[in-house]
């Protein structure tokens, strides 16, 4: 594996960051009642996930390194089940949906094997 200089060479946090900005778009269409609800959770969430490898990545060892892209995955995670409510809510279109749920699904695979790689 060649030696990544920066935390945002990763395709994790590229993906991830991508997603966010996604979400910042989507969410503007959402209702204006769900500012302080779902639109600050679903944004809180997907930036969570570049934002903990960012630091996690500047930490001084793997082991924090590990602890923080556990973070970033509990917040796919979290970001994903936000998606669905969303959709089911009828605020997301059915395809929208599963274009940001897969890419998060895809981040969550990459966040696995990133955890595995600093074990």
């Amino acid at each position: 594996m060649n030696k990544v200089k920066s935390v945002e060479e990763l395709d994790v946090f590229k993906l991830a960051h991508e997603l966010t900005l996604d979400i910042y778009r989507v969410t503007n269409d959402f209702p204006k009642e769900e500012i302080y609800g779902l639109v600050s959770q679903l944004r809180r969430a997907a930036g969570s996930v570049p934002a903990n490898l960012t630091e996690g990545g500047n930490r001084n060892t793997k082991a924090e390194f590990r602890h923080f892209a556990g973070i970033a995955k509990g917040s796919a995670g979290e970001a994903r089940y936000q998606l669905l409510l969303a959709k089911d809510l009828g605020y997301l279109e059915e395809e929208r949906y599963e274009t940001l749920a897969d890419g998060y699904g895809r981040v969550l695979q990459m966040l696995q094997k990133l955890v595995r790689s600093l074990s």
